[in-house]
């Protein structure tokens, strides 16, 4: 007979305190005991403003590079150590540690004789990844995310933040928007290519220094900026506001209501045989060797080639919909279940639209579309993930039978409209999605502007779009 495990009594507050100060090693709080404990208040931000990020590229000299190797380093490491002391408290003694507990155990490791090399890094800076894993934890608590991994080196991104505190910042009179960036324990500026001004006269809030696989130095400053709406788009001759169904695919990245379709330009494909070519290179290089450290550095700007066209290719193309368009309605796609692993009898043709799938990068494309739709003043219509939009007729709504993948044109046996699949699903899209946004429009209350996402998963009234189908 199995015996159910008993649960973990509860420890007081002076035995929880007792065993963080002799079996963890994370000092007593300094705060004074007259003083009362309350909620941490965080920097209000400015009203009217939104968060932005603008990323350039620097070169650092050698030293600074030397100095921002260690930051990364440094890091990681009280990353995984606060990860660590975390579980050894709860696993071990039933004890909760939090953002406090780690941040006062920092301490003690930057003062330990072994780990004195965390001196040499800013204690601002340190204290970033431990609100980084507070906030791992509570997204994970949440269902949210998964549970908290350990960083490795090599496949974890070097990254580093720095609070207002870890750097200056000196704007040049002469060409507002750029400037000086200093960081914490470096002796001279930072050289920054300015490829477009910062917004004039702000301070920027944060600042991440991340270096990618391919050896490349970013920044990315955090600003609080106030984003004009842009005006609002009607139709010609009326009061209606422009509205486009936007059918996302493999045969074309983008089809529009209205036929135009926007190729995909499938990178990974164009530069399949160079990687492969590569890959079979690194494999045959000795582990540890230089020139096997040469192949990867290649590898990796292939990839970085790649990432940098796509995304310049999203940013232009999303901006476009926006700036033309009031109303954008897409499909709720589950991007996840659509890469589902391959498994049995068409194993390989699953691999292969996986990878295209891969490449297409439809969650950046719908990420960027609800951000700018959110900064434009633009509104976002999520249809359901199982409205019939591609085999409805869009001219008498006669639902049809479902289609293959392959079948790129059909017809409609109820009134004989021929229908391009993409073109077909894009006007269908539009059609609901408008249906949901004057059912979302006419319920608020006058003066209230509509909100910049409607997802039909949300809408008050269940069922609504199903029985639309």
């Amino acid at each position: 007979m199995d015996v159910p495990a008993e649960k973990p009594c509860s420890v007081t507050d002076a035995e929880a305190k007792r065993v963080k100060r002799e079996a963890l090693g994370i000092a007593d709080s300094s705060r004074p005991r007259s003083r009362p404990a309350g909620p941490v208040k965080r920097r209000a931000k400015e009203a009217g403003t939104r968060e932005r990020v603008y990323r350039y590229r620097f070169y650092p000299t050698e030293a600074q590079a030397e100095q921002l190797a260690k930051t990364f380093g440094a890091c990681r490491w009280v990353y995984n150590e606060g990860l660590a002391l975390r579980e050894k408290a709860w696993r071990e003694h039933h004890v909760s540690v939090g953002f406090a507990e780690t941040s006062r155990a920092l301490t003690g490791w930057r003062r330990a004789e072994g780990t004195s090399w965390l001196g040499e890094v800013s204690s601002t800076v340190l204290q970033q990844p431990l609100r980084h894993l507070q906030a791992a934890f509570q997204e994970f608590f949440r269902g949210s995310s998964k549970y908290p991994r350990r960083k490795k080196k090599g496949r974890a991104r070097d990254t580093a933040t720095y609070a207002r505190t870890g750097f200056t910042w000196r704007e040049d009179p002469e060409q507002p928007g750029t400037g000086a960036v200093k960081l914490a324990l470096q002796s001279g500026p930072l050289d920054v290519r300015w490829s477009r001004p910062l917004p004039s006269g702000v301070m920027p809030v944060r600042l991440t220094v991340e270096r990618d696989r391919a050896g490349r130095f970013f920044l990315a400053f955090l600003v609080e900026e106030s984003i004009d709406p842009l005006p609002t788009v009607f139709l010609a001759g009326s009061r209606e506001p422009r509205a486009v169904g936007i059918d996302l695919g493999l045969a074309s990245l983008v089809t529009l209501d209205d036929g135009t379709k926007v190729d995909h330009p499938r990178l990974l494909r164009k530069y399949a045989d160079e990687l492969k070519r590569l890959q079979k290179e690194l494999h045959r290089k000795k582990l540890g060797s230089r020139n096997r450290e040469k192949v990867r550095q290649r590898i990796a700007r292939l990839y970085a080639l790649i990432g940098d066209v796509r995304r310049d290719m999203l940013d232009q193309l999303t901006t476009r919909l926006v700036r033309e368009n009031q109303v954008l309605v897409v499909e709720d796609l589950s991007v996840v279940t659509l890469m589902a692993a391959a498994k049995g009898k068409g194993r390989r043709r699953k691999s292969r639209l996986n990878d295209s799938i891969k490449d297409a990068s439809w969650g950046e494309l719908l990420r960027q579309l609800r951000y700018k739709c959110e900064w434009y003043g633009r509104t976002l219509v999520v249809v359901d993930r199982f409205f019939p939009s591609t085999r409805r007729c869009s001219h008498c709504h006669d639902k049809g039978p479902k289609l293959d993948v392959s079948v790129r044109e059909w017809v409609c046996t109820g009134c004989g409209a021929v229908h391009d699949r993409d073109v077909n699903a894009a006007v269908n899209l539009r059609d609901e999605g408008m249906r949901l946004y004057w059912l979302v429009a006419s319920g608020l209350p006058p003066g209230r502007a509509t909100p910049s996402v409607i997802r039909a998963s949300e809408l008050p009234v269940p069922g609504e779009v199903v029985a639309a189908a």
